[in-house]
Order: structure tokens, then sequence, then C-alpha cells
């Protein structure tokens, strides 16, 4: 599932492009800006950061000085310190759509799921045309128990995104918790043309079709060429959250424990297994 979220190259890019005119007491940062971008695209983190807190010491009142520093933490996965950053652009430019969006990614990440709920629908009541397209509030959605409203999120997501397992996946999970596994089954969206690797099996094991065997066979069968550990992440995550659907909580802890593992490489939805197992986690304290 793509994140509405640009690249963070794109986003470093673009941080001072739009930038306000410079308050009299502030000096020109363009420069300074450019510089971190530079560092960033060298691989120079450090350095990077250290400029970015420059600028937003240069120019705090300038919203594009703490979003670029915040993006650079969410590259770090420093999630908390991207929070705060997001919530000073927010203070400076309450009608900024992209910080409300990153900061409910970066909420999400922390496990903070009511808050990510929220930034996301400030971030689609300042852009409202962006609710079809937007996946990871129906995310945040189930994990907040609201499966009502994420089947209706993944219904709405389905018009614009057609041929995507994952979507179709979300919508069971929301349905079988709010409706019953049964029922969830009759309605799974049929889904054609989504030629990742184990998804075709991974859709055929929600409608009854397949064995959990069959997704990791497929999976551990994939092309050399296939970006390294991602069959078998999806596999697991996708049997992780099966089996969870299904009520079978030692298989599921499994699968989900071993999909966090495979996560580092796997974007937002490596973080949706790190936020599973963590709050399996905490279930099993209590």
């Amino acid at each position: 599932m793509k994140s509405i979220a640009l690249a963070l190259t794109t986003l470093l890019a673009v941080a001072h492009a739009s930038a306000q005119p410079v308050r009299p007491k502030e000096a020109d940062t363009s420069e300074l800006a450019q510089e971190a971008i530079a560092a960033y695209r060298k691989g120079d983190i450090p350095a990077a950061l250290a400029l970015a807190t420059k600028l937003t010491e240069a120019a705090p009142k300038q919203p594009q000085s703490w979003f670029l520093r915040a993006q650079l933490h969410v590259n770090q996965r420093q999630h908390a310190k991207a929070v705060a950053d997001y919530s000073e652009v927010i203070k400076l430019d309450p009608k900024s759509s992209s910080a409300w969006q990153a900061r409910g990614e970066a909420h999400f990440k922390l496990g903070k799921i009511a808050e990510s709920v929220a930034d996301f629908d400030q971030f689609l009541k300042l852009v409202p045309d962006q609710k079809p397209q937007h996946w990871q509030r129906g995310i945040s959605l189930y994990y907040a128990g609201r499966f009502k409203d994420g089947k209706e999120q993944f219904e709405i997501h389905q018009t614009v995104n057609s041929n995507d397992v994952e979507n179709a996946v979300w919508h069971f999970l929301c349905a079988a918790r709010a409706d019953g596994v049964e029922l969830a089954r009759k309605g799974l969206i049929p889904i054609e043309g989504d030629g990742r690797v184990p998804m075709a099996q991974v859709h055929q094991l929600f409608a009854g079709k397949a064995k959990p065997e069959d997704v990791l066979t497929a999976a551990k069968a994939a092309p050399a060429q296939t970006r390294s550990g991602e069959p078998l992440f999806y596999a697991h995550l996708y049997l992780g959250i099966y089996y969870e659907a299904i009520g079978d909580a030692k298989q599921a802890r499994d699968h989900i424990f071993k999909a966090a593992e495979r996560a580092n490489e796997n974007g937002y939805m490596g973080d949706v297994a790190r936020v599973h197992a963590e709050i399996l986690r905490k279930q099993e304290k209590k």
C-alpha cells in the first residue's frame, strides 16, 4: 500500500520552496537548508540534523524549518522527536495539511492510535478530496477498535485502488470484527491484478480457498530479484492477522513477531507489524 506522504528526498527538496518572506529579524536561511539537504543526500544524517537544528534556531517562525528537521527524525525512526517538530509546524501553520498527515503517521508509529486518527481526520478536513486515498486512516481505525468506520474507509479506498489485495484484507479484518468472520468472508472484495508475491495466495487464504502453508510456500519461492525479505514479511504479517481474525492467538503472535523482525525494509507496513507486535506484548504483560 502506497503512502500519501511524499518521499523524503522530495519533501526535503521542497521544504523551503514555499517559504514565507523572511522576517526582518531572521537571516536568509535558504543556503543553510540546502546544506542540510545536501548532507542528507550524501548519507551524513548527523550533519543534516545538526544543520536542520541550526535552521530552526535561525528561523524559528518559519514552519518549513521545523518540517525539514521532522522529516530527518522520521528517517532515523525518532518518531517522538518528529511529532514534536510537526507540532511546531502546526502551531505556526494550522492549515498545513502535510504536517497533520505526517504527524498522524508518526503518532501511529509510536502506537498512539487515537492521536493518529485525530490527525488524519484533521488532514481530511483540510483536503477532503483525499479521503478515498487514505488507507492509513483505515488501519488506524482498525487498531482503534472502530471497525465499522474502518470498513467504510477501505470500501472507499477500493474505488481508487481496485487491484490491491491488502485493501481487501483490511476490509475483511474490520468486517470480521464488526459482523463476524463468515459474513466477512462472504463480503471479501474480489481482486485481480495484484502481482506481488504472495498476495494471490493471501487473498485465497482469506477467501477460504487456500491454506496458510500455501502462502509461505509462495513467499519462499519468490524470484531472486525480489527485494530481500519482502515476500516473507508480507506472508508472516497477513498470516498473523488471519490467525488473529479466526481466534488462534498463538499462531497470530508467532507470525506477527516474525513479520516485525523483517519490518525495517518494508515501509509503513513494517511499522504496522511493529505496532501490532507491541500491542501483543502489552496484552501479555496484563
